[in-house]
């Protein structure tokens, strides 16, 4: 199966991370692979702790803000050879692409190579995929689409990113 969370609302890794810890606590091996990211966010500290979770990075550790940089292509590529890896190992019962949409979005990765690599996947591995912007290719594959909308954030009122809420 297929699901996909996107939308400009604040919540998607959120769902991605409680589907993994969902996933861990019933036995499964889960794989994170976290396109553009390239940080120390505090989720990897907990997730460390679990032997059946494991998480990779495939980012600068910075936003993409403008046009991204030749690296951002040569990472988002090293993320994608990754989980076809993981895929071709079948030993993962959930594989989350956390922010592939929006290296899809940034033109960092080809939908059809994605899409591609989806198809490849055993019908017993729950592939979930987040970000802003989802492609129409790969809302049309997905099993399960929601968008997360923002309705009100507190970020419009000022309030700065907080360890352990957003990061």
């Amino acid at each position: 199966m297929i699901q996909v969370y996107t939308g400009n609302g604040k919540g998607k890794t959120t769902v991605a991370l409680g589907l993994s810890l969902r996933a861990a606590g019933a036995g499964q091996n889960v794989f994170i692979g976290q396109f553009i990211k390239g940080k120390c966010y505090s989720e990897l500290s907990a997730l460390k702790k679990f032997k059946n979770i494991k998480v990779e990075q495939f980012g600068r550790g910075c936003f993409i803000k403008k046009s991204p940089a030749k690296i951002d292509f040569a990472l988002a590529q090293k993320g994608l050879n990754k989980i076809k890896k993981v895929i071709a190992q079948g030993k993962f019962g959930l594989i989350v692409l956390d922010e592939v949409n929006v290296a899809l979005d940034l033109g960092l990765l080809n939908s059809k190579e994605v899409i591609e690599t989806l198809k490849a996947a055993p019908k017993k591995t729950e592939i979930v995929l987040t970000g802003r912007n989802a492609p129409a290719q790969i809302i049309k594959i997905a099993d399960l689409v929601s968008s997360i909308q923002e309705i009100k954030h507190y970020y419009r009122s000022g309030v700065k990113c907080r360890r352990g809420i957003e990061f």
